[in-house]
C-alpha cells in the first residue's frame, strides 16, 4: 500500500492543506494549498461557518489539484497550555512463545497512560524513552525480543481538550475524519531533525502570525513548551501604524522589501503603496527595515527568555520556523542574539519550499513515524482510488470515534 497523507494546518493567516507520499525516507509533495483564513483566532475557530467555508475551499481546491476528495486528514492543534509528563506501565506478554510484538509495545504505551489524563485533557502523544524487559533489562527496541513482561516509561504530552474541539468538530460536519492530532513542535522537529539533535537538549521555535511557540526536546523528545502571545502580526501592525497604511500593505512591505539586518538595507530600494487616505506613498527600504528590526528584536529577546524558563539544561541548538523565517538575513538577527545555536529551518520538499508549510509537512513524518511502532500500513487513498489516480469518487464516511480512542486518543483509534 502507497503511503499517502494529508495535513491541515489551520493558521491565524491562512490555512495550508498538504497531501503527501513517503517513499522510504523521502517525502514527496502531491498537492500543497494555502487559502486564507476566516473565523480563526490564535489558531482555534470562533466563527465556525466562516471557518468551514475557508476550511471547505482549501478541500475543493486540493480535489481539483489531484481529482481525488480528501475525506481522512492530520490536524494540527494548538499548542496552548500544553503539558508533558512523566509516566510509565507495564504489560504481560500473552503470546504462547513470550515473544514481544507491536502490540505488546502498543499496550504497554496504553497502561502507561491509563486514568492519568483527566477528564478535560487531551491526549497528543505518547513517547517512548526507555524499554524494560523482565523487570530488569534494558533494551533500545524490545520487538522479537523474548520476554515475560514489558515496561515501558514514557513522556505524555496532553492539551486542553478545547484545543481540538471546534476543529474536530468542524471537519466532523464536512465529513472529513481526522485521522490524528498534532502540535506543531512535534511537526517541526520531525521536518527539520537531523541525527546529531537526538543525543542533544535544544529547542524549537515557531513564530507564526499571531503567537510564537517555544518547545524544548532532550534527546528527540518533547520535555517542555510555551506560547508566547506574539507572532509575525505584530511587525504588520508597526509598520502600518509608522507609515499610516493599511495592515495588508503592511505585511507586503514586511515580506517584499524589507530585511532583518539594517546594515543590509538600501535606502534607495523602495515601493510605493497607498496610505490609509487613498494617497500614494513611497516608503524605502531602509526606513520599514528599522522597524520589522526593531520589533524582532524584541521577540527574540522574549523568546531567549522563554528558553531559559523552560529548561536550566544546556542548550545546543535552536530552530526557527515560520513564515517569517523567510526573511531575507532572518539568519543574522537570529545568530545576534543565539549566536552559532540559532539555526533557521530550511524546507526541502518540492512544491512547498517555504517555511509557512514546515507544520504541515512534519505533521505527515511524525505520523509515518507512529505508524512505523505499530507495524501498521496507512493511506488516505483505497487501493482502488491510487490505481485511478484522477478518477471521481464519492466521500467516505466519517464513522464515531471508537471507545478506545476516546480513552486513549487518536493515535490508537486508527
Amino acid at each position: 500500500m502507497r503511503k499517502i497523507f494529508a495535513s491541515l494546518d489551520i493558521g491565524t493567516n491562512s490555512i495550508k492543506l498538504l497531501v503527501g507520499e513517503i517513499q522510504k525516507t523521502k517525502l514527496n509533495v502531491l498537492s500543497c494549498i494555502d487559502v486564507p483564513s476566516e473565523g480563526i483566532r490564535k489558531g482555534l475557530i470562533v466563527n465556525p461557518e466562516s471557518a468551514e467555508i475557508a476550511i471547505k475551499t482549501a478541500f475543493d481546491r486540493t480535489e481539483e489539484m489531484l481529482g481525488l476528495p480528501v475525506t481522512k486528514v492530520l490536524v494540527n492543534i494548538p499548542a496552548y497550555n500544553l503539558d508533558c509528563f512523566i509516566s510509565s506501565g507495564s504489560v504481560t506478554i500473552k503470546s504462547p512463545e513470550k515473544i514481544i510484538d507491536h502490540a505488546d509495545v502498543v499496550r504497554a504505551m496504553q497502561a502507561s497512560i491509563y486514568k492519568k489524563i483527566e477528564d478535560n485533557r487531551e491526549l497528543v502523544t505518547i513517547l517512548p524513552t526507555k524499554y524494560t524487559i523482565n523487570e530488569d533489562e534494558q533494551v533500545k527496541n524490545p520487538v522479537g525480543l523474548v520476554a515475560n513482561n514489558l515496561s515501558i516509561n514514557c513522556v505524555a504530552v496532553v492539551v486542553p481538550k478545547k484545543n481540538s474541539e471546534m476543529i474536530i468538530k468542524t471537519l466532523e460536519k464536512m465529513k472529513i475524519k481526522v485521522v490524528d492530532i498534532c502540535v506543531s513542535p512535534l511537526a517541526d522537529y520531525y521536518e527539520f531533525k537531523k541525527t546529531p539533535y537526538k543525543e542533544k537538549v535544544g529547542a524549537v521555535v515557531n513564530i507564526g502570525q499571531s503567537n510564537t511557540t517555544v518547545s524544548i526536546f532532550n534527546k528527540g523528545i518533547l520535555t517542555a513548551c510555551e506560547v508566547i502571545d506574539m507572532g509575525s502580526g505584530i511587525v504588520d501592525n508597526d509598520i502600518a501604524y509608522v507609515f499610516k497604511i493599511p495592515v495588508k500593505d503592511a505585511n507586503f512591505l514586511k515580506e517584499r522589501l524589507s530585511v532583518a539586518d539594517i546594515h543590509a538595507a538600501q535606502p534607495a530600494e523602495s515601493l510605493i503603496v497607498k496610505d490609509i487616505n487613498g494617497e500614494e506613498v513611497k516608503i524605502n527600504q531602509y526606513d520599514v527595515s528599522a522597524v520589522v528590526i526593531s520589533r524582532l528584536n524584541e521577540l527574540l529577546g522574549l523568546i531567549k527568555k522563554q528558553i531559559n524558563l523552560l529548561t536550566k539544561k544546556e542548550i545546543s541548538y535552536i530552530i526557527f520556523s515560520g513564515g517569517i523565517s523567510e526573511l531575507t538575513y532572518f539568519d543574522r538577527i537570529v545568530d545576534s542574539h543565539f549566536g552559532a545555536m540559532g539555526k533557521i529551518g530550511t524546507v526541502e520538499e518540492i512544491g512547498a519550499r517555504d517555511n509557512k508549510y514546515s507544520v504541515a509537512l512534519g505533521m505527515m513524518k511524525y505520523y509515518n513515524s507512529r505508524l512505523k511502532l505499530r507495524n501498521a500500513e496507512f493511506s488516505i487513498f483505497s487501493l482502488d482510488e491510487q490505481e485511478e489516480f484522477g478518477g471521481n469518487h464519492k466521500r467516505v464516511n466519517i464513522s464515531e470515534n471508537s471507545l478506545l480512542g476516546k480513552i486513549y486518543g487518536y493515535f490508537f483509534d486508527n
